[in-house]
């Protein structure tokens, strides 16, 4: 399996706060986001030119192509940065267990996006426990250094007083993040356990039904309020955000990520 050196000495430090959307392809954004006319095949260049970072959903599907990974690499600029889901055949399916292979491939694919790879992210299915904690050690144990990890829990098993400092100190030993959640089945956290943060913004597709996501429909005002303070104590710890909200927390993710830019406008980063 190749490994890649994600901050070489010849390499520039990386900004400290990445804020983008999870994924680029919704043809509701032509309009209000992309210029009217905008082509498929182009949403990737048009996304990179207004935002440096995007989550990829697509890689949660299928291990890319190498030559889907090289396109994307190709057609942003330096500095752009791609987080990526694990592949559900990793998380889902096998849940971390004699999922060695699938894990290799997927890491000798999207190591192909070179300085543009950004955090990997295990999203684990809501109905994995607190019950997984041997079979997430001994995955953690075994993975390659030199990426950068994150895990979502979707469970609240994990957040039980006798749970949660047994997973916190096995992602801290790791340097493995928690992911941060603001969503209905999950309270909000405030944990860091890597030398990075890594945020996400979810809603309820019950409550955009229809998938117009060409404008803002729900006000998440005090929310985002509250995410920029947390957010502003991170950066002035010196820790490296990564940010990424989807199209259902207010109905047009683009719109989200501008109104949490203008919270941050005056934090030093």
């Amino acid at each position: 399996m190749s490994q890649l050196n994600l901050f070489g000495d010849d390499t520039p430090a990386p900004s400290s706060l990445h804020l983008g959307a999870q994924g680029f392809t919704y043809p509701s954004w032509v309009g209000p986001f992309y210029p009217p006319g905008t082509p498929s095949s182009a949403f990737l260049e048009r996304y990179a030119a207004q935002f440096g970072t995007v989550e990829l959903d697509t890689t949660f599907y299928a291990i890319p192509r190498a030559s889907t990974v090289a396109g994307w690499r190709e057609r942003t600029p330096e500095g752009f940065q791609f987080a990526a889901k694990f592949p559900k055949s990793v998380t889902h399916e096998k849940l971390l267990a004699n999922c060695a292979d699938e894990t290799a491939a997927f890491l000798d694919a999207i190591t192909q996006l070179d300085r543009r790879l950004g955090p990997l992210l295990l999203q684990m299915p809501p109905s994995w426990s607190a019950a997984g904690l041997d079979a997430l050690t001994a995955y953690l144990a075994h993975l390659p250094t030199g990426f950068r990890y994150v895990l979502e829990v979707r469970h609240q098993s994990w957040l039980r007083p006798d749970t949660l400092p047994k997973l916190l100190t096995l992602l801290q030993r790791q340097g493995v993040a928690l992911c941060l959640v603001q969503h209905a089945w999950m309270p909000a956290l405030d944990e860091t356990t890597a030398p990075f943060v890594y945020i996400r913004w979810l809603g309820r597709r019950e409550d955009i039904p229809d998938d117009d996501f060409s404008h803002v429909r729900i006000n998440r005002d005090a929310q985002l309020d509250r995410w920029a303070e947390q957010i502003k104590g991170y950066l002035k710890a010196g820790l490296t955000v990564y940010g990424y909200f989807n199209n259902h927390y207010q109905g047009h993710s683009p719109a989200s990520v501008r109104a949490m830019q203008a919270r941050l406008a005056d934090a030093s980063v």
